[in-house]
């Protein structure tokens, strides 16, 4: 394939899904998003939705998936327009229309390129969910799925600028921006403190929260969590050392801010956190540790002392390469609104409160 360079490509079919075009992933049909298209015509009996939306829909013959991020072919027995497709891919509409189907599932042949537009429906923060082959063929953003890969390379992330940023929490800090060409996301890091080789740096990683962090939301913890950070590494530079905050744009731990408000709706239903992602189509975990890994790298810091209660993100840091000498717990009093989640962080997905 000639023409723009893979990551160009890659970031033309995340913004093609946002504005609702088409996209022809390799030999792949094409493949319509079901969220942004509604303004076109479109129809076909086939659609290409997640797994774990799939058992929702208590498909016949459908296996219970590993990841319920992963793809289904499903056959409807009539064509689909967009209209129709809407509620099978958007759980929250169920019980506004809770008759669907019957569907079944199909065998599917390009599941690389199915697992490709998943990725890009996550990255461009709508609901994964497709038409496949709609009728009338339209103009589609064509790409390869090894396209998508270029979004994974973290080489390109690069340092646009710092500058001296006094907090409240401290006032010896420094902001420093980095920016990709093909991401739209500019993600920050905060160095609390003098930064020094010879003392590891307690680091936080924190995931944008509009709500939480802007709003003062109630429903999670993830304002007072970068309060108390900040107070944290504040503490750690007045004993001489310091600290990094590295605070990603990736709301809702990476499903988008609309994706998280719809998890809260689903919430509000009597889902709990980790239900609501699966039920739309959504993986549990979708930071990008790789970039946080890469912000640390560019900073000089090779090992960190992490703050947080989660097992999984130290394995996840290790894994992307940085070195975790400690975890520091990092634990808050719950609230009435957010009891439930919290424990849902405990139980179900291996938090460590209670240490």
């Amino acid at each position: 394939m000639t023409g723009p360079s893979p990551s160009r490509r890659a970031a033309q079919a995340i913004d093609a899904l946002r504005h609702g075009w088409p996209l022809k992933i390799g030999d792949a049909p094409l493949l319509l998003p079901v969220e942004t298209a509604p303004g076109l015509e479109g129809a076909s009996p086939l659609a290409l939705i997640s797994a774990a939306r799939a058992a929702t829909l208590k498909l016949v013959n459908q296996r219970e998936a590993a990841d319920p991020h992963a793809p289904v072919l499903i056959r409807a027995a009539e064509p689909l327009d967009l209209t129709a497709a809407r509620p099978i891919a958007d759980p929250a509409l169920d019980l506004a229309a809770p008759l669907k189907g019957p569907f079944r599932a199909e065998p599917l042949s390009w599941v690389a390129e199915a697992e490709a537009a998943m990725e890009l429906a996550l990255l461009a923060g709508i609901l994964p969910a497709f038409l496949v082959a709609p009728e009338p063929v339209r103009e589609a953003v064509t790409l390869s799925v090894d396209d998508t890969a270029a979004l994974r390379d973290t080489r390109a992330l690069q340092i646009a600028t710092r500058a001296h940023l006094p907090l409240a929490a401290h006032d010896e800090t420094e902001i420093v921006a980095f920016r990709s060409p093909d991401d739209l996301r500019e993600h920050v890091a905060v160095v609390v403190g003098q930064q020094t080789a010879d003392r590891t740096p307690l680091v936080r990683l924190h995931s944008e929260c509009l709500t939480g962090d802007i709003l003062g939301s109630l429903k999670c913890d993830c304002g007072p969590q970068l309060d108390a950070a900040l107070a944290a590494m504040a503490e750690e530079a007045d004993r001489g050392g310091w600290g990094v905050l590295l605070y990603l744009r990736q709301e809702g731990r990476g499903i988008g801010l609309i994706n998280k408000l719809r998890a809260y709706r689903l919430q509000d239903q009597g889902f709990d956190t980790i239900e609501a992602n699966q039920r739309l189509g959504l993986p549990e975990e979708a930071r990008d540790f790789p970039v946080a890994a890469r912000m640390l790298d560019l900073l000089g810091v090779r090992g960190i002392r992490l703050l947080t209660n989660n097992p999984a993100k130290v394995a996840a840091f290790e894994a992307a390469g940085v070195t975790v000498s400690e975890r520091v717990r990092h634990a808050l009093p719950a609230n009435p609104h957010n009891t439930r989640y919290l424990a849902t962080k405990r139980d179900r997905a291996g938090h460590l409160f209670d240490e």
